[in-house]
């Protein structure tokens, strides 16, 4: 049964939900729901439950901590302001992608971004500072990234921080987080093909990059 939003704002939420209680697929409806009506206790579930997801695909745009964390606010700001735009046609998480994505693209063409790329150094070193602060995520695991040597994990990083950006959000969406070319479309509101085409150049562009390694 899907709630009105007069409903919504007469759930009496805890204070603080389970892991299990925030993965229910009818307490997110519920949460995002009264979230949109107005309730303050409900949109701080919401950060709890989405703020991970959102640095880790910040993270991975902006290749920079500090303007991942940056995005992250930034983010929860526009979610905060406009989320009585969201309409329920698709998942909260492909609003939430669009969201951040437009965060990043917004810095980007501020000139914010692309002014200086963190050298691999520092990227691992982020990446340590994460894990001991589970608080974000990373890169998560997938068969092709269990394969690889550490070597070419770092090759293959530079690379994807040489894709210009437009081309490095669809190669992060399709192929990092595995979301369908609909939804990445969806995301970046760009027809399907477009998507297509974006990810095939990416692919070529990696696959060029990584050409010298795999002959050595």
């Amino acid at each position: 049964m899907v709630l009105q939003e007069d409903q919504a704002n007469r759930i009496q939420y805890p204070r603080i939900l389970s892991v299990k209680q925030l993965h229910s697929a009818e307490i997110q409806d519920q949460i995002v729901l009264a979230a949109k009506s107005g309730n303050e206790r409900a949109f701080m579930q919401l950060v709890k439950k989405y703020e991970q997801t959102a640095f880790s695909f910040a993270f991975k745009i902006c290749r920079n901590r500090e303007k991942a964390e940056e995005t992250l606010q930034d983010t929860f700001v526009n979610v905060y302001r406009k989320l009585s735009q969201f309409d329920g046609r698709s998942k909260f998480t492909t609003w939430l992608y669009r969201v951040v994505a437009n965060s990043c693209l917004m810095k980007n063409r501020r000139g914010k971004m692309e002014q200086a790329l963190t050298s691999l150094d520092e990227i691992s070193r982020d990446t340590e500072l994460l894990d001991h602060h589970r608080h974000f995520a990373q890169w998560k695991d997938t068969p092709l990234e269990h394969a690889m040597t550490r070597e070419l994990r770092d090759i293959l990083d530079g690379a994807v921080n040489r894709l210009p950006l437009d081309y490095r959000t669809v190669f992060i969406l399709r192929d990092i987080e595995g979301q369908s070319a609909e939804d990445t479309a969806r995301v970046l509101r760009l027809s399907v093909p477009a998507v297509k085409s974006r990810l095939r150049r990416a692919r070529v562009f990696l696959r060029e990059q990584l050409d010298g390694y795999m002959r050595s």
